[in-house]
């Protein structure tokens, strides 16, 4: 799938600043070349138990909640990294969907209505626009050459190795889960995992605990958490499970379909809807997959997603600036990859 049926999706996102200086004024305005240790890839045990799954304080989809019940996994202590993307690209020379050129029947119009640019190789860039706005239009771009190795197209600056790797499609992650030996978390594990028992909350997390849009998305970014855009891992403070950005820097997309809210019927180990029974209102062509945990472009002006909770659909067939993934793994989880665990001066 290409960007035709993206278009339906765009991630529902939010930005932020309030001094001139401080006002984005392209994608590339979001680059960050800043560095953090970065943590050791070694998966973490995450005993299994029951938590209250979901939520009824913010957004109707995210309800309702009830308590759940999840067997031990085996998680990422933080997204996949571009380095650890690389190494599988250089292992395999797997070619991510972005990478590939577009097939033109996916618009389902002749041909020559079609932009000549969108059926080049690229993906969704968050581009500012230059005037308040609450349609998410008019602040995605499709961006010809943007992918995981350039994330704000040709002309934009490389990808930073240590910070999450965006712009995939549900197949890549597919491909590098299978390479790994790992797979995508459910929405329950995944949740389970990044609320590690602590008290449910709606207000927007503070600048040294996540990485949120602190000013009014999308057109004033106050960065008061050091970041206007992506973070590599390990620069914010990692939750009682040791795990790392499991709320805000990029979403995170499990392995279940998606559908408005959740089953109260389902309590142990559930799976979210079938291929059949998946619906999204945004999307409502093809079954998308629940994406978790909100991202650097979430406001309390826009959305509150900087959550567990939280939950959207997302589109299967491109990848986005602000989306990324981790991997679970069962049984014994294998070791970390060699080219991770290195800092990046």
């Amino acid at each position: 799938m290409g960007w035709a049926l993206a278009l339906a999706w765009l991630v529902a996102a939010c930005g932020g600043a309030t001094d001139e200086n401080a006002l984005p004024r392209s994608a590339t305005d979001f680059a960050a070349t800043a560095t953090c240790e970065t943590p050791r890839s070694l998966p973490v045990y995450i005993e299994g138990g029951s938590f209250i799954m979901g939520s009824d304080a913010v957004y109707a989809e995210e309800g309702p909640p009830r308590e759940t019940r999840v067997d031990g996994f085996w998680i990422d202590p933080h997204e996949v990294t571009n380095r650890q993307f690389a190494e599988f690209v250089d292992a395999t020379g797997y070619v991510t969907v972005a990478e590939k050129p577009v097939d033109p029947a996916q618009f389902g119009v002749p041909v020559e209505q079609i932009p000549a640019h969108m059926l080049q190789p690229g993906s969704a860039v968050f581009t500012p626009p230059d005037r308040p706005s609450r349609n998410y239009a008019d602040w995605w771009d499709y961006v010809p050459g943007a992918s995981w190795k350039k994330p704000y197209g040709r002309q934009g600056p490389d990808a930073v190795p240590d910070q999450p790797a965006v712009h995939l499609a549900w197949e890549d992650m597919q491909a590098y889960a299978a390479w790994r030996g790992g797979r995508l978390p459910t929405e329950a594990e995944w949740e389970y995992a990044a609320s590690a028992g602590a008290p449910d909350y709606v207000e927007q997390p503070d600048a040294k605990s996540a990485n949120s849009w602190q000013g009014v998305f999308p057109v004033v970014n106050e960065a008061a958490d050091g970041f206007k855009g992506i973070a590599p891992v390990g620069c914010f403070a990692p939750n009682g499970f040791g795990l790392y950005d499991m709320v805000g820097n990029v979403w995170e997309v499990t392995a279940d379909f998606y559908r408005p809210g959740h089953d109260p019927q389902t309590r142990d180990n559930p799976r979210r809807a079938s291929e059949n029974d998946a619906y999204d209102p945004l999307n409502p062509g093809f079954a998308s997959r629940v994406m978790k945990g909100g991202s650097y472009l979430c406001a309390p002006n826009y959305c509150q997603r900087y959550r567990p909770e939280s939950r959207q659909g997302r589109d299967p067939g491109l990848g986005a600036s602000n989306v990324g993934f981790r991997l679970a793994y069962d049984g014994k989880a294998p070791p970390p990859t060699s080219s991770s665990n290195s800092r990046k001066e």
